[in-house]
């Protein structure tokens, strides 16, 4: 069964920033995305690949999800990106302005001759596409559904909107029609889908009401450009006790329900049917909570 995985944030530590990504398993994020493209100046490309692959190699990153953004096939450091970090074989690699599924196929072929030259599995390693671009929202669900290696998309606001020839604006209306698209192929899917970053790092408020309207749009997490904004996405993301323990109710009396032969019954008044459960079941999964089998 494949493992649940929590992915409330996922937090940006540039790809030349030794500092931040030895500490990147103690910020608490559930992921870091180390980053060797849009982070790193032109110049410093290639020093940085080689400290992200020897800091892969050395540092203990502990319970969080280690993922790798490369830069794109069609720049000069793509190749090289995937050359040195397939064979560490780290959660994820995170493939920028992706467009189309031809060219996550393509990019798919490249990492598969890449780990059978170093005798790795095609199964250990995802891949999260990563929609910046107007094509790519438009072609977003067959990025999404055709490869069993993509098991999460985001959306990268900043170059959207620059892509759209539009500024971006604090209540994100100009990519809000993209984020739902964008969300409802991740549904159909059945894979994770976290929003773009909240650039303003002062602005607390401002980013816990973007985060909550992200969660209640159906992301599941949201990236992180500095560790001060953890705690706020996490908070947003984690169950509260009172839903904790609706659907811990929800759980128990539908399995002994299900065992007397009672599909449909009613909690509080209120009608109890599989897709109420699914939700409950998955809070729970979200809280690290287990009912045990009777």
């Amino acid at each position: 069964m494949k493992k649940f995985k929590k992915r409330r944030s996922m937090l940006y530590i540039p790809g030349n920033n030794p500092a931040m990504i030895q500490q990147g398993g103690v910020y608490g994020a559930d992921s870091v995305l180390l980053d060797l493209e849009d982070s790193v100046a032109l110049n410093q490309k290639d020093s940085a690949r080689i400290l992200v692959r020897n800091m892969i190699k050395s540092i203990d990153f502990y319970d969080t999800e280690v993922c790798v953004r490369v830069n794109h096939l069609s720049t000069p450091f793509g190749l090289a990106d995937l050359e040195e970090i397939v064979p560490l074989q780290p959660s994820a690699i995170r493939y920028p302005k992706t467009e189309s599924a031809e060219e996550v196929g393509n990019l798919l072929q490249i990492i598969e001759k890449i780990e059978d030259r170093h005798g790795l599995q095609h199964t250990t390693m995802t891949v999260h596409a990563m929609i910046e671009t107007a094509m790519g929202v438009q072609n977003v669900f067959e990025i999404a559904s055709k490869f069993t290696r993509i098991d999460a998309i985001t959306v990268g606001g900043q170059d959207l909107t620059a892509d759209m020839n539009i500024i971006y604006t604090p209540d994100g209306a100009g990519i809000d029609f993209a984020r739902k698209r964008i969300v409802m192929a991740a549904k159909a899917s059945h894979i994770d889908i976290l929003d773009t970053v909240f650039p303003d790092v002062n602005d607390e408020e401002g980013l816990r009401r973007e985060t909550e309207y992200a969660k209640k749009i159906g992301f599941t997490g949201k990236a992180v450009i500095n560790p001060r904004q953890i705690d706020i996405i996490h908070e947003v993301f984690t169950p509260t006790e009172e839903e904790i323990r609706k659907a811990y109710r929800i759980v128990k009396e539908f399995r002994a329900n299900a065992a007397a032969g009672i599909g449909v019954f009613a909690i509080d008044g209120k009608m109890i049917d599989a897709p109420v459960v699914h939700r409950a079941e998955y809070i729970l999964k979200l809280a690290n909570i287990e009912i045990a089998q009777n």
